[in-house]
């Protein structure tokens, strides 16, 4: 059964695909192997594709556009506004204004007349929420977007915004080891009848056993300021990693396999959105759909993986200041 986007909004894939890494974020990217990446995913049935305006400063979501707008009555786009890059990093931009020019932007980017899914990314503390929703929920009247979504909310904004118009869904991370969400966040979704949808669902590729303490990040990787990948954060972490491992190995399967598939028992109104830019990594993500998870490996994935979460936070001092308002 697939999960739809709100009681009444269409149906998706039980897994999407986050294409923020096929632009850069975590080191240099192939254009070419991430636009073969989408389509072996639209082959695969994998049908929400989420990006993001300020990825690559537009440019993935030009790479989605000539990539996908000859499959657009198949796909359900979902991407995001409301932030601007800085030198400092990224700032809220949540005034009227600045989301209908970015509307008109994405829409341009994307090859299309409407977006399914249009998160505001960020809360900006210099405009009311009311005015930043509203403007959204003018956009969904115009037909120019399908549904408003939030990312990094706490549980008091999303039931204000949803006070202004319906939320159709909420991305945050989550994934076995930052649960955050479980606390208050999920319970009020599923009063809404809203969904999540899990970005980061690998733990930024720890948890496929990738990194190791010796690797070290490409430029503009995004993990390279993050507490959590570093230092004796990141030798904490690993060793939760090693543990995964262990309990995937008994199930002839990878540890991302395994944190996928957990993940996908948390309920059919959870959305993991791996992102991958190559191929075999997509593969990979996908087999999770086939892997059975008994009440015997849960048990020992919640031995293995403290439900306190993993050691660090996940975003720098910056990053921090922006997320659960």
């Amino acid at each position: 059964m697939h999960p739809t986007l709100g009681p009444d909004g269409p149906a998706v894939s039980r897994l999407g695909l986050g294409c923020m890494s096929m632009t850069g974020t975590y080191g240099p990217a192939d254009p070419h192997e991430a636009a073969a990446t989408l389509l072996e995913a639209l082959d695969s049935g994998v049908t929400m594709f989420d990006t993001g305006d300020f990825y690559g400063d537009g440019a993935n979501e030009e790479l989605l556009g000539r990539t996908l707008a000859p499959h657009r009555d198949h796909v359900v786009l979902a991407t995001k506004t409301g932030v601007r890059r800085t030198a400092e990093g990224l700032v809220p931009a949540g005034s009227p204004e600045y989301l209908r020019r970015a509307c008109e932007a994405s829409l341009r980017r994307l090859r299309t007349d409407h977006i399914d899914v249009y998160y505001l990314a960020r809360i900006d503390p210099a405009v009311p929420l009311e005015e930043s929703v509203g403007a959204l929920a003018e956009l969904v009247a115009q037909g120019k977007v399908g549904r408003i979504g939030l990312s990094e909310v706490s549980a008091a904004t999303l039931r204000r915004a949803h006070a202004i118009h319906p939320i159709s869904a909420v991305q945050t991370e989550y994934s076995l080891w930052e649960r955050h969400v479980e606390e208050d966040v999920m319970p009020t979704l599923r009063g809404l009848g809203a969904v999540l949808v899990a970005y980061s669902p690998l733990g930024r590729g720890l948890l496929t056993g990738a990194v190791r303490a010796t690797t070290r990040y490409g430029h503009g990787d995004f993990r390279a300021t993050a507490p959590r990948y570093n230092g004796d954060d990141l030798q904490a972490n690993l060793a939760i990693v090693d543990a995964l491992t262990e309990i995937a190995a008994t199930k002839h399967a990878t540890p991302a396999q395994i944190a996928l598939a957990w993940l996908l028992t948390r309920g059919s109104d959870v959305i993991p959105i791996p992102g991958s830019s190559r191929r075999p990594h997509l593969r990979d993500n996908l087999a999770a759909l086939d892997l059975h998870l008994t009440a015997a490996d849960l048990s020992d994935i919640d031995g293995a993986v403290p439900t306190t979460g993993a050691h660090g936070a996940r975003y720098g001092d910056h990053g921090i200041g922006l997320i659960d308002r």
